[in-house]
């Protein structure tokens, strides 16, 4: 767990690292230039250094244990800070939108295209090196916060690719309206983004259940054990980057309560070896107990 909190700080770290040197470069040529689709372009990078601060604080906290008033711990703090992030991209759509439809109508066009290219392509260079750090982290700690930072930055790409394309349409092929129509194009494409990223953000704070592919493999891992009669009243939720799950099994009613227990840590042993990590809670029930407030019911995926 230790080395999970490392490596979602130090994305967390180079993620605020490349935002910071970003800002410096697209506000110079924001200024320089008059561009719209640069100053939507500074906007995003000034959001994306608030976002990655705020992804820093949520999985610093979400990597804090459990105490006595968080007993599941702490890893809806990355949800949250997901969430943070949401909210400030959809503003800055907004405001870059209505940015755009004014210099529309207005009709003012960019000047200076170069320094507006050449910062674009470095602000591009140091994206490339972000993300692929980022996608080691994700891949290792499976984290909420950094995987909604990925997805500003992927959006940056295309960004500095829509800056390039509007500066060079405008300044070279003489294509008046190419910079705010781009500006226009950035403004929705964060509107999706960020309509996307809030429903993993959302899932967990509502405690979605997991999807149906893995809870029927849940459901064969406990299968196997050959004591297991049943299983009922399956719930399944993630917070972070733990995963919890309770529910009941149907064992024979002749078992005396220390047998019982070892079916139950037989089978907790099954599951460790499929799903490392996950925090497993489970009630052992006699064969045939119906219970009129489960939730539902499961049937269990036999190969016996």
């Amino acid at each position: 767990m230790n080395q999970t909190n490392s490596l979602n700080r130090s994305a967390a770290l180079a993620s605020i690292a490349v935002a910071m040197l970003l800002v410096g470069l697209k506000a110079w040529a924001a200024f320089s230039t008059g561009s719209t689709a640069m100053l939507g372009s500074l906007a995003d990078t000034v959001l994306d250094l608030v976002a990655s601060v705020a992804t820093l604080a949520g999985v610093w906290v979400a990597a804090q244990p459990a105490d006595e008033k968080h007993r599941f711990g702490h890893g809806k703090a990355e949800a949250l800070a997901a969430m943070f992030q949401v909210v400030l991209i959809s503003i800055s759509a907004l405001t870059l939108a209505f940015r755009s439809v004014q210099q529309w109508l207005a009709g003012t066009r960019p000047e200076g295209a170069e320094g507006g290219i050449a910062v674009s392509v470095i602000a591009m260079a140091a994206t490339l090196a972000l993300l692929a750090w980022q996608r080691h982290v994700i891949r290792k700690t499976g984290s909420l916060a950094i995987s909604t930072d990925h997805v500003h930055y992927q959006s940056d790409l295309l960004l500095n690719l829509a800056v390039i394309a509007a500066l060079a349409l405008d300044q070279y092929a003489g294509v008046a309206g190419a910079d705010p129509f781009f500006g226009l194009a950035i403004a929705l494409w964060l509107g999706w983004g960020a309509w996307g990223a809030s429903q993993a953000a959302v899932d967990q704070l509502m405690d979605h259940e997991w999807n149906q592919e893995r809870r029927a493999t849940f459901l064969a891992a406990v299968a196997r054990h050959p004591e297991i009669k049943g299983l009922h009243d399956l719930r399944t939720r993630t917070s972070g980057n733990r995963d919890f799950v309770q529910f009941h099994l149907a064992v024979n009613p002749e078992m005396t309560i220390q047998q019982a227990h070892v079916v139950m840590d037989e089978v907790e042993a099954i599951l460790a070896k499929e799903f490392p990590g996950v925090e497993i809670l489970i009630h052992p029930d006699p064969e045939g107990h119906v219970d009129p407030t489960d939730l539902s019911s499961e049937e269990l995926l036999t190969n016996r």
